[in-house]
């Protein structure tokens, strides 16, 4: 991995629909090199997956999202990594992470209403053996996600600035 794959990972994460030939004159490398590069990070599971960023709430299909946070035992000779390959598992869970604070695993889970996250928290997550508490923090707008702005800016329109 050197300079160039960073820049390539860079520009992909930013948007990974840059035609190729343009995405090589950015990294002053040959179509063929730069091809050959990202097949490399996609083999070595570099570069995981290639995704879109949707506005469900645009595209007419509301979504409901909270953080759940969980208080989790470790287990023996594991520690959190069992519980969160099982907890990864489900379809409702959309990112887990393990956290530092006052809880130990952080969910973002999505479903078609409030009722559908409680149900899921309630009857697949909270029984678990190694959950010992859970914390729902309902989402009730996202204004920013994976770098994308879910908000429109008038034309021109600037931020405040002041020193």
């Amino acid at each position: 991995m050197d300079d160039k794959d960073r820049l390539i990972l860079t520009l992909l994460e930013e948007d990974c629909k840059v035609p190729v030939e343009s995405l090589a004159d950015m990294v002053d490398l040959t179509k063929e090199e730069l091809l050959s590069r990202i097949e490399v990070l996609e083999k070595d599971r570099i570069i995981q997956k290639y995704t879109a960023c949707v506005d469900w709430e645009k595209a007419g299909e509301g979504v409901v999202a909270a953080i759940v946070e969980l208080k989790v035992s470790p287990e023996r000779d594991f520690g959190y990594d069992k519980i969160a390959e099982r907890l990864a598992r489900h379809r409702q869970v959309k990112s887990l992470r393990l956290i530092s604070g006052a809880y130990d695993l952080e969910l973002l889970v999505v479903g078609k209403n409030i009722h559908e996250i409680t149900r899921f928290v309630a009857e697949q997550i909270a029984p678990l053996e190694h959950v010992r508490e859970t914390g729902t923090i309902l989402i009730m707008k996202t204004y920013k996600d994976n770098g994308i702005e879910y908000f429109e800016r008038k034309s021109g329109e600037r931020l405040p600035y002041s020193l």
